[in-house]
């Protein structure tokens, strides 16, 4: 399984930005977004269960930020609201071979075995 992510790069303090991952065709098993700043831990931002496709995010990004999926191509977007300063980072999409509970995966990443190359942004003043 591969994940090939896109979309990030430089956005403005309050402006927004969207993000792409793109896994094998047919591939549903859920999806997770994370984030990692530098010298900081991977965080969890969103994650979107398989099935109901019941959507779970963070606190610092709810209401700010929306995981959706294009049911057409199996692509995964995660659209930035208002960004903000610690929204800066390298994202990265991931997920699992087998369905995995979102409640556990986005407090656990390395719960996740199939991670994409990551995407960085860049929030500028």
């Amino acid at each position: 399984v591969q994940l090939v992510e896109s979309g990030g790069g430089a956005v403005n303090l309050g402006g927004s930005l969207r993000l792409s991952c793109a896994p094998p065709e047919g591939h549903h098993t859920g999806m997770a977004w994370f984030r990692q700043a530098s010298g900081k831990a991977r965080e969890g931002v969103a994650c979107m269960d398989y099935g109901d496709g019941e959507i779970f995010y963070s606190e610092s990004v709810k209401g700010r930020f929306t995981m959706s999926r294009n049911d057409a191509d199996n692509t995964y977007y995660l659209q930035m609201e208002n960004v903000k300063d610690e929204d800066a980072g390298v994202y990265y999409c991931a997920t699992d071979r087998v369905p995995f509970p979102c409640q556990i995966a986005i407090n656990s990443p390395m719960s996740l075995d199939v991670w994409g190359q990551g995407t960085q942004v860049t929030v500028s003043s």
